[in-house]
């Protein structure tokens, strides 16, 4: 994969490890790709495209995480130790395992390891904001002349709102079919599903799937996107959530 062509795609693109473009999914770190409207034979079963492009992951790359860990480092911007702690983190090892199957001296120094990964991460989501308001600052700065911001504000309203009546078929407290793929469109959705929670409540994980699931079936994907988009956030040990 290209390093330019990381640049425009997104995380959750990346996760997943595939990309659908015009009328194929793609793998993003092969050539391997699979025609939406073709069926294909599989272990005495026939597989649509997606699913097909689900099992050559398996088979040609492992998973996302093992593609994405064997990037050049140029790339993933990680050390060998980082690329090695990720690597028995991913496996789901115990720290006095991963002690035992690497050159680490102590159980701290793991810990250790998988806490300045943890920011990493965090620095890693302010590093794309930055860039975000860099590329495009005039998006998000409200001009001076009243009139404009008046008609770019309207524009934006009408915009948000044939998003939510084209998702929101049954209304805008019911259920939506799918959770649409582009970002603008999905950011709209999630701030939307957001007034179904009380911004001075902590939520257990089972109530916040509880609501989401009045959203979509695939309510762990809705409570995903919620976090990495910044909208929620949760404790260390994902037993609460609450609105950020």
């Amino acid at each position: 994969m290209i390093f330019l062509e990381i640049q425009n795609i997104s995380t959750e693109v990346l996760v997943k490890g595939y990309e659908m473009k015009e009328e194929y999914y793609e793998c993003l770190f092969c050539e391997q790709s699979y025609h939406s409207d073709e069926v294909f034979p599989y272990d005495n079963r026939f597989l649509t495209a997606e699913g097909m492009m689900k099992i050559h992951m398996e088979l040609a790359h492992t998973s996302p995480f093992h593609a994405l860990l064997a990037l050049d480092k140029k790339i993933s911007g990680l050390s060998d130790v980082q690329i090695e702690m990720m690597q028995h983190f991913f496996e789901g090892k115990t720290d006095q395992e991963i002690v035992n199957a690497s050159n680490l001296s102590s159980v701290s120094t793991v810990r250790q390891h998988r806490f300045k990964l943890r920011e990493k991460e965090k620095q890693a989501k302010i590093f794309v904001a930055l860039m975000q308001l860099m590329k495009n600052p005039d998006q998000y700065q409200i001009h001076k002349e009243a009139r404009q911001v008046d008609e770019r504000y309207s524009a934006e309203q009408k915009e948000r709102e044939k998003v939510l009546t084209t998702y929101f078929k049954n209304g805008l407290d019911a259920g939506i079919e799918t959770i649409p793929s582009k970002e603008k469109k999905k950011l709209i959705i999630l701030q939307h599903i957001l007034k179904r929670f009380d911004k001075e409540k902590h939520y257990h994980e089972k109530e916040v799937n509880k609501i989401l699931k009045t959203v979509h079936e695939d309510f762990v994907s809705l409570r995903r996107h919620l976090i990495e988009y910044g909208f929620m956030e949760r404790s260390d040990d994902g037993s609460e959530y609450w609105v950020k």
